[in-house]
Protein backbone atom coordinates (compact mmCIF):
# COMPACT_ATOMS: atom_id res chain seq x y z
CA UNK A 1 0.00 0.00 0.00
CA UNK A 2 1.34 3.41 -0.95
CA UNK A 3 2.05 5.96 1.72
CA UNK A 4 3.00 9.51 0.79
CA UNK A 5 5.95 9.61 3.19
CA UNK A 6 7.33 8.08 6.34
CA UNK A 7 6.05 11.14 8.19
CA UNK A 8 2.59 10.55 6.72
CA UNK A 9 2.61 7.00 8.07
CA UNK A 10 2.81 8.38 11.60
CA UNK A 11 0.16 11.04 11.14
CA UNK A 12 -3.49 10.36 11.80
CA UNK A 13 -5.85 10.20 8.84
CA UNK A 14 -9.44 11.41 8.60
CA UNK A 15 -11.95 10.76 5.84
CA UNK A 16 -14.47 13.60 5.60
CA UNK A 17 -17.58 13.05 3.50
CA UNK A 18 -19.05 16.07 1.77
CA UNK A 19 -15.73 17.82 2.27
CA UNK A 20 -16.02 20.20 -0.66
CA UNK A 21 -18.37 22.69 0.92
CA UNK A 22 -19.86 24.12 4.08
CA UNK A 23 -19.31 22.24 7.33
CA UNK A 24 -17.54 19.31 5.71
CA UNK A 25 -14.99 21.65 4.20
CA UNK A 26 -14.60 23.57 7.46
CA UNK A 27 -14.14 20.31 9.39
CA UNK A 28 -11.51 19.05 6.95
CA UNK A 29 -9.53 22.28 7.17
CA UNK A 30 -9.72 22.36 10.97
CA UNK A 31 -8.49 18.78 11.23
CA UNK A 32 -5.64 19.54 8.82
CA UNK A 33 -4.56 22.48 10.97
CA UNK A 34 -4.70 20.09 13.93
CA UNK A 35 -2.20 17.75 12.25
CA UNK A 36 -4.38 15.26 10.39
CA UNK A 37 -4.05 14.10 6.80
CA UNK A 38 -7.38 14.18 5.00
CA UNK A 39 -9.31 12.21 2.39
CA UNK A 40 -11.89 14.67 1.06
CA UNK A 41 -15.01 13.02 -0.33
CA UNK A 42 -17.38 14.75 -2.72
CA UNK A 43 -20.25 13.77 -4.99
CA UNK A 44 -20.83 16.89 -7.09
CA UNK A 45 -18.59 19.61 -5.62
CA UNK A 46 -15.40 18.68 -7.49
CA UNK A 47 -14.04 22.22 -7.60
CA UNK A 48 -14.81 22.73 -3.91
CA UNK A 49 -13.11 19.48 -3.00
CA UNK A 50 -9.98 20.43 -4.97
CA UNK A 51 -9.94 23.83 -3.30
CA UNK A 52 -10.15 22.11 0.08
CA UNK A 53 -7.33 19.73 -0.85
CA UNK A 54 -5.12 22.61 -1.99
CA UNK A 55 -5.71 24.53 1.24
CA UNK A 56 -4.94 21.44 3.30
CA UNK A 57 -1.66 20.96 1.46
CA UNK A 58 -0.76 24.60 2.02
CA UNK A 59 -1.32 23.95 5.73
CA UNK A 60 1.37 21.26 5.56
CA UNK A 61 -0.86 18.17 5.59
CA UNK A 62 -1.41 15.54 2.90
CA UNK A 63 -4.80 15.32 1.20
CA UNK A 64 -6.59 13.67 -1.70
CA UNK A 65 -10.10 14.11 -3.10
CA UNK A 66 -12.30 11.08 -3.83
CA UNK A 67 -15.54 11.20 -5.75
CA UNK A 68 -18.25 8.90 -4.40
CA UNK A 69 -22.03 8.94 -4.01
CA UNK A 70 -22.46 7.73 -0.45
CA UNK A 71 -25.93 6.35 -1.22
CA UNK A 72 -24.19 3.67 -3.34
CA UNK A 73 -22.49 1.07 -1.15
CA UNK A 74 -20.14 -0.01 -3.94
CA UNK A 75 -18.89 3.55 -4.38
CA UNK A 76 -18.46 3.87 -0.62
CA UNK A 77 -16.39 0.70 -0.42
CA UNK A 78 -14.23 1.87 -3.34
CA UNK A 79 -13.75 5.25 -1.65
CA UNK A 80 -12.37 3.59 1.47
CA UNK A 81 -10.14 1.33 -0.60
CA UNK A 82 -8.71 4.36 -2.42
CA UNK A 83 -8.16 6.25 0.82
CA UNK A 84 -6.41 3.31 2.48
CA UNK A 85 -4.29 2.70 -0.62
CA UNK A 86 -3.01 6.28 -0.38
CA UNK A 87 -2.71 6.71 3.40
CA UNK A 88 -2.49 3.06 4.56
CA UNK A 89 -5.20 3.58 7.19
CA UNK A 90 -8.23 5.55 8.36
CA UNK A 91 -8.30 6.75 11.97
CA UNK A 92 -11.38 8.98 11.84
CA UNK A 93 -14.57 9.14 9.79
CA UNK A 94 -16.40 12.45 9.70
CA UNK A 95 -19.79 11.35 8.36
CA UNK A 96 -20.97 14.76 7.18
CA UNK A 97 -22.40 14.45 3.65
CA UNK A 98 -26.12 15.21 3.49
CA UNK A 99 -28.77 17.11 1.56
CA UNK A 100 -31.36 19.55 2.83
CA UNK A 101 -34.59 19.18 0.85
CA UNK A 102 -37.04 21.85 -0.25
CA UNK A 103 -40.08 22.33 2.01
CA UNK A 104 -43.01 20.05 1.23
CA UNK A 105 -46.35 19.37 2.85
CA UNK A 106 -46.71 15.68 3.70
CA UNK A 107 -49.41 15.34 1.03
CA UNK A 108 -46.98 16.69 -1.59
CA UNK A 109 -43.95 14.68 -0.50
CA UNK A 110 -43.02 12.39 -3.40
CA UNK A 111 -41.60 8.89 -3.18
CA UNK A 112 -38.55 10.14 -5.06
CA UNK A 113 -37.75 12.94 -2.60
CA UNK A 114 -38.38 10.71 0.43
CA UNK A 115 -36.09 7.99 -0.91
CA UNK A 116 -33.38 10.44 -1.94
CA UNK A 117 -33.20 12.12 1.48
CA UNK A 118 -33.27 8.83 3.41
CA UNK A 119 -30.72 7.18 1.10
CA UNK A 120 -28.17 9.99 1.41
CA UNK A 121 -28.77 11.34 4.91
CA UNK A 122 -29.25 8.02 6.71
CA UNK A 123 -28.41 4.98 4.58
CA UNK A 124 -25.31 6.70 3.23
CA UNK A 125 -24.05 7.33 6.75
CA UNK A 126 -24.59 3.65 7.54
CA UNK A 127 -22.64 2.57 4.44
CA UNK A 128 -19.74 4.85 5.42
CA UNK A 129 -19.82 3.71 9.05
CA UNK A 130 -19.81 0.05 7.99
CA UNK A 131 -16.84 0.58 5.69
CA UNK A 132 -15.03 2.56 8.39
CA UNK A 133 -15.69 -0.18 10.96
CA UNK A 134 -14.07 -2.72 8.64
CA UNK A 135 -11.07 -0.43 8.18
CA UNK A 136 -10.76 0.24 11.93
CA UNK A 137 -11.54 -3.28 13.15
CA UNK A 138 -7.98 -4.12 14.18
CA UNK A 139 -6.41 -0.80 15.12
CA UNK A 140 -9.47 1.07 16.39
CA UNK A 141 -10.63 4.57 15.52
CA UNK A 142 -13.34 7.16 15.81
CA UNK A 143 -16.50 8.17 13.95
CA UNK A 144 -18.28 11.51 14.10
CA UNK A 145 -21.73 11.44 12.53
CA UNK A 146 -23.46 14.66 11.58
CA UNK A 147 -27.02 14.62 12.84
CA UNK A 148 -29.12 17.78 13.16
CA UNK A 149 -31.41 19.64 15.49
CA UNK A 150 -34.00 18.33 13.01
CA UNK A 151 -33.42 14.86 14.42
CA UNK A 152 -34.90 16.03 17.72
CA UNK A 153 -37.48 18.64 16.71
CA UNK A 154 -40.38 18.24 14.29
CA UNK A 155 -40.32 20.53 11.24
CA UNK A 156 -43.60 19.76 9.51
CA UNK A 157 -42.42 20.71 6.01
CA UNK A 158 -39.25 18.63 6.32
CA UNK A 159 -40.52 15.32 7.69
CA UNK A 160 -38.21 13.17 5.58
CA UNK A 161 -35.25 15.18 6.90
CA UNK A 162 -36.52 14.81 10.49
CA UNK A 163 -36.80 11.04 10.10
CA UNK A 164 -33.36 10.68 8.49
CA UNK A 165 -31.57 12.74 11.12
CA UNK A 166 -33.43 11.03 13.97
CA UNK A 167 -32.18 7.80 12.43
CA UNK A 168 -28.61 9.13 12.50
CA UNK A 169 -28.95 9.74 16.23
CA UNK A 170 -30.09 6.15 16.86
CA UNK A 171 -27.48 4.84 14.41
CA UNK A 172 -24.83 6.64 16.46
CA UNK A 173 -26.04 5.10 19.70
CA UNK A 174 -26.30 1.63 18.18
CA UNK A 175 -22.86 1.80 16.56
CA UNK A 176 -21.25 3.04 19.76
CA UNK A 177 -22.45 -0.06 21.58
CA UNK A 178 -21.83 -2.51 18.75
CA UNK A 179 -18.31 -1.29 18.00
CA UNK A 180 -17.02 -0.69 21.55
CA UNK A 181 -14.40 -0.82 22.91
CA UNK A 182 -12.12 -0.30 19.90
CA UNK A 183 -14.19 2.22 17.95
CA UNK A 184 -15.67 5.38 19.46
CA UNK A 185 -18.81 6.78 17.82
CA UNK A 186 -20.44 10.14 18.54
CA UNK A 187 -22.57 12.70 16.73
CA UNK A 188 -22.81 16.45 16.33
CA UNK A 189 -26.24 18.01 15.82
CA UNK A 190 -25.90 21.54 14.44
CA UNK A 191 -28.57 24.17 14.66
CA UNK A 192 -28.41 27.12 12.30
CA UNK A 193 -24.76 27.60 11.33
CA UNK A 194 -23.96 30.38 8.88
CA UNK A 195 -21.00 29.69 6.61
CA UNK A 196 -20.02 32.98 4.93
CA UNK A 197 -20.32 32.87 1.16
CA UNK A 198 -22.05 29.49 1.10
CA UNK A 199 -25.60 30.26 2.21
CA UNK A 200 -28.65 29.90 0.00
CA UNK A 201 -31.16 32.71 0.10
CA UNK A 202 -33.93 30.13 -0.24
CA UNK A 203 -33.34 28.68 3.23
CA UNK A 204 -35.47 30.29 5.93
CA UNK A 205 -33.82 30.39 9.33
CA UNK A 206 -35.40 30.81 12.73
CA UNK A 207 -35.19 34.43 13.85
CA UNK A 208 -32.06 35.03 15.90
CA UNK A 209 -34.06 36.55 18.75
CA UNK A 210 -35.85 33.20 19.16
CA UNK A 211 -32.58 31.35 19.78
CA UNK A 212 -31.76 31.27 23.52
CA UNK A 213 -28.21 32.56 22.96
CA UNK A 214 -29.54 35.22 20.58
CA UNK A 215 -27.47 34.54 17.46
CA UNK A 216 -26.68 32.00 14.76
CA UNK A 217 -23.69 29.71 14.99
CA UNK A 218 -20.43 30.06 13.06
CA UNK A 219 -18.17 27.41 11.54
CA UNK A 220 -15.77 27.47 14.49
CA UNK A 221 -18.62 26.37 16.77
CA UNK A 222 -18.86 23.12 14.79
CA UNK A 223 -15.15 22.59 14.17
CA UNK A 224 -14.49 23.00 17.89
CA UNK A 225 -16.84 20.09 18.53
CA UNK A 226 -15.24 18.06 15.74
CA UNK A 227 -11.76 18.54 17.20
CA UNK A 228 -12.97 17.69 20.70
CA UNK A 229 -14.56 14.43 19.56
CA UNK A 230 -11.59 13.60 17.35
CA UNK A 231 -9.46 13.45 20.51
CA UNK A 232 -12.02 12.26 23.07
CA UNK A 233 -11.20 8.71 24.17
CA UNK A 234 -13.76 8.31 26.97
CA UNK A 235 -16.88 9.65 25.26
CA UNK A 236 -19.05 7.46 23.06
CA UNK A 237 -22.70 7.21 22.03
CA UNK A 238 -23.26 10.91 22.63
CA UNK A 239 -24.92 13.66 20.61
CA UNK A 240 -23.56 17.18 21.04
CA UNK A 241 -26.15 19.80 20.11
CA UNK A 242 -24.40 22.90 18.77
CA UNK A 243 -27.50 25.02 18.39
CA UNK A 244 -27.42 28.07 20.66
CA UNK A 245 -29.84 26.34 23.02
CA UNK A 246 -32.60 25.63 20.51
CA UNK A 247 -32.88 22.01 21.62
CA UNK A 248 -34.47 23.18 24.86
CA UNK A 249 -37.25 25.16 23.16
Amino acid sequence: MAVSSQLGARRKVALVTGGGRRLGRQSALALARDGWDIAVNYAHSASGAERTVNEIKRAGADAISIKADISDSNQVDKMFQDAIQHFSKIDLLVNNAAIFPPPKRITDLSDELWNRVISINLTGQFYCARAAARAMERSGGKMINFASLGGLQVWTEYIEYNVAKAGVIMLTRALSKALAPKIVVNAIAPGTIIVPGEESGEVKHLEEKKIPLGHYGEPHDITGAVLYLAHADYVTGQVIYVDGGRAVL
